[in-house]
């Protein structure tokens, strides 16, 4: 097999790999319930352990998903200079391609179940139409707006659904986290990905 070839699949895999431990890495999802408990007194969210592990497991999930539609959508959807082309996305044949790698990387990577992983690409693709229906309204907001994406919505309501303003609010900021995370985490591997693919 070509270099450029096993390159492409290893970018896909370390691509997964890399946003699931930066995730962890990062401690997002913590900072996030921890903050948010603190700045609106909401104590009884971390009373009971088992209760707070599985708060922490349901929006851990969340955020890798956010993580993941934001990674893909940069690595496959934005244009990208490719030596002195005009900038362009990655062709739609070898984005599907980079797209079933990643994911069946990070399948093996979770440990998940068929049905496990079923419902994560159920739920990715889920993501992805609610954004590209909402993406005409992508604005900037203000620090104390809510942002119109699904992770917002899905983690307000898990975390505090009595509080679900506040709670978005909160979720709001984590995402800005998340997509700057998958920015951080994505620059290299846009590099190696449209190297491999213009080989």
């Amino acid at each position: 097999m070509a270099p450029e070839k096993r390159s492409g699949r290893d970018a896909a895999s370390e691509l997964a790999l890399q946003l699931s431990q930066a995730l962890w890495r990062e401690r997002i999802v913590p900072r996030f319930v921890d903050t948010y408990v603190v700045e609106n007194g909401r104590q009884a969210l971390q009373v009971h352990a088992v209760m707070y592990r599985d708060l922490l497991t349901l929006l851990q999930r969340e955020a890798l998903l956010a993580l993941c539609v934001r990674a893909l959508e940069i690595v496959c959807d934005e244009p990208r200079a490719q030596g002195r082309s005009k900038p362009r996305p990655m062709a739609r044949r070898e984005a599907s391609l980079f797209r079933k790698k990643f994911l069946a990387s990070l399948v093996r990577q979770q440990g998940w179940s068929i049905g496990e992983a079923l419902d994560f690409q159920r739920d990715l693709q889920t993501y992805e139409e609610l954004i590209a229906r909402a993406g005409a309204e992508r604005r900037s907001r203000k620090p104390f707006e809510a942002a119109n994406h699904p992770f917002v919505d899905r983690c307000a309501f898990v975390l505090d659904s009595s509080f679900l303003e506040q709670a978005r609010v909160a979720a709001s900021k984590t995402l800005a986290s998340i997509e700057e995370l998958a920015a951080q985490v994505c620059e290299p591997t846009t590099s190696d990905s449209r190297a491999a693919g213009k080989n």
